[in-house]
């Protein structure tokens, strides 16, 4: 089974409430770029996001952070392709320092989703490894 997988720092600039937290949706964001990813290699299409089933923000996220953000395909339809994603905090700036980070031991879990994309029959190009 393919992974899609996205890792970045979150800058300044996406910061979007005191204290430099960032807002949930940005997380959704990366969610979308990881189920892009993964239309792409199984259909060779970036599709269509249709909804998510689910959305669980689980822990804050700051500027500065190092989010990983991975997904999965979890049900092949004739034009459906239902996912699962996570979010989560690997790198995280010591308080305090205006340069220091640690990488955490344990990552932390920020946010978790699942939803519905979908790649109309004209645009599938390659045939998705499974279908369910």
């Amino acid at each position: 089974m393919y992974e899609g997988k996205i890792r970045l720092r979150i800058g300044a600039g996406d910061a979007h409430y005191g204290g430099g937290l960032v807002d949930g949706a940005h997380m959704l964001k990366l969610f979308g770029d990881v189920a892009t990813e993964l239309l792409i290699y199984t259909d060779g299409d970036e599709g269509l996001f249709v909804a998510y089933d689910t959305i669980e923000f689980l822990a804050p996220v700051f500027a500065g952070d190092y989010i990983e953000a991975t997904g999965v395909i979890t049900q092949y339809g004739n034009t459906s392709r239902k996912m699962s994603f996570e979010a989560k905090k690997v790198i995280s700036p010591l308080p305090g320092s205006s340069s220091a980070a640690e990488i955490l031991e344990e990552p932390i879990l920020v946010c978790r989703a699942s939803g519905t994309c979908m790649v109309p029959k004209e645009k599938q190009r390659n045939n998705p490894p499974l279908r369910s």
